[in-house]
């Protein structure tokens, strides 16, 4: 197996770990550890002269920034895992912390230089929480929910139930379940469907004050709208931690809209993903070895 293009010590002790060996590339390397986020073209020449590699593992839970190889590469046979789930629990802990921040007006607070007694803030607690998305970061945050006691409608692209949430819609009836939400988590996966998929028809849709917390890709939000909805007054807050653009440039708007906290896509720092993700590793590794299921593995016609 070979692992590139950055061969970090605790991802090569992973692959011992799930029995394989790591060995320069080669006619007899079959499994690839691809670790950058970008490079795309750099995994597509090592696929291309190495044709016997049948799995490949990315690094990341959305694969969006390999989506032009993956259209490439259907039906080539190999087997591609993601890491989706792996940082499920730190992303999640983000989500929560910027939605709790935003209901309590720490974007203004934390600039104050005076004491302002305004009695503006609310609760979580009891709250009508939509989530968009029904991956592993959706599962956590459903957990890390539960102690508020919110009521819970997950979106979802399969017409199936998520245990913990109240009600779980399709995604063609997004608006429909929007009028009530005090709270929106967008952790969906980015593809050529949900692109924009927050848009102006549905920030109207959103009762006045509700706040929208996007943790997954800033692309499924309509930057333009959710500018127009927060200058308003009637988008109560967002806390952001994926833009569109990203990185989102000095002096861009979004840095200074009302109750807008911004965090430069630090959900799941690398002192988190590295053990997390060469747990992924490990148990894919194992599982290409004997035969076992894979973890995160990506359907290359939904995209993700």
């Amino acid at each position: 197996m070979a692992v590139l293009p950055d061969a970090d010590p605790a991802f090569v002790r992973a692959v011992a770990v799930g029995g394989g060996r790591v060995a320069p590339l080669s006619s007899a390397t079959r499994g690839l550890v691809w670790t950058s986020s970008s490079g795309e073209d750099g995994l597509e020449a090592v696929l291309a002269a190495h044709p016997s590699i049948s799995w490949v593992q990315l690094p990341w839970a959305g694969v969006d920034a390999f989506d032009g190889l993956l259209r490439r590469h259907r039906g080539d046979g190999r087997q591609w895992t993601s890491a989706k789930g792996a940082y499920a629990q730190p992303v999640a802990e983000h989500a929560l912390a910027l939605a709790l921040a935003v209901l309590r007006e720490f974007p203004r607070r934390a600039q104050a230089t005076s004491w302002d007694v305004d009695e503006r803030g609310r609760s979580l607690y009891g709250s009508d929480v939509v989530i968009v998305g029904a991956g592993g970061i959706a599962v956590e945050l459903l957990r890390l929910l539960e102690p508020f006691r919110v009521r819970a409608t997950v979106v979802r692209r399969a017409d199936a139930a998520v245990p913990g949430a109240e009600r779980t819609v399709t995604t063609d009836r997004l608006v429909d379940v929007l009028g009530t939400a005090e709270i929106v988590f967008v952790v969906a996966a980015l593809t050529e469907e949900t692109r924009g998929l927050i848009g102006s028809a549905e920030l109207a849709a959103l009762p006045p004050g509700a706040v929208l917390v996007n943790v997954a890709r800033g692309g499924l939000v309509d930057t333009d709208a959710l500018l127009a909805a927060l200058e308003s007054g009637r988008l109560g807050g967002a806390g952001l931690d994926v833009t569109d653009p990203e990185p989102l440039p000095p002096g861009h708007p979004l840095w200074n809209a009302p109750n807008c906290l911004v965090t430069p896509h630090v959900a799941d720092t690398e002192a988190m993903t590295v053990p997390l993700f060469a747990s992924r590793i490990a148990h894919n590794v194992a599982a290409f070895v004997d035969g076992s299921a894979f973890e995160g593995c990506i359907d290359l016609d939904a995209g993700y």
